[in-house]
């Protein structure tokens, strides 16, 4: 496997993180309202990312940033939100490992969504690998 342009790698990073997320929030969500507790996370991450972004000198003022820009980087803002409330919620009812199959059923979407709207071309192979992200996920979904 070559990647020329290193995503490869921060990708895996990301699927690394996602699981120790989803493992220390099933933890830290007991006892707790996961509203609550979404706040608490989101909280730490802008203390967090301040402070990378502080220290990697990568500030620039925000408010130069076209309105498009803006548009979209709050609509994915929404998004994410939604996306924590309905996951902590569900980690909250059911089993880390039930829950986040079905929550990357993302995966499957953001293939279809990049094929409708940003004009990607998934290859044969690409298709099929992401038909069998789709069908693990209805299998885990619906166990008898």
């Amino acid at each position: 496997m070559t990647t020329t342009t290193g995503w490869f790698y921060w990708a895996i990073l990301s699927a690394i993180f996602a699981a120790l997320t989803a493992i220390f929030a099933k933890i830290g969500i007991q006892g707790v309202d996961s509203d609550l507790a979404t706040l608490i996370r989101t909280a730490i991450i802008i203390v967090v990312l301040s402070v990378f972004v502080a220290a990697t000198e990568k500030w620039s003022d925000p408010f130069a940033l076209s309105t498009r820009t803006w548009l979209f980087l709050t609509l994915s803002g929404l998004a994410t939100g939604a996306s924590w409330v309905c996951y902590f919620r569900a980690l909250k009812l059911g089993d880390a490992s039930k829950v986040t199959p079905v929550d990357k059923l993302s995966l499957v979407l953001v293939a279809v969504f990049a094929f409708a709207f940003l004009g990607e071309r998934p290859s044969l192979r690409e298709w099929s690998g992401i038909a069998m992200v789709a069908g693990g996920v209805l299998m885990l979904a619906f166990k008898r």
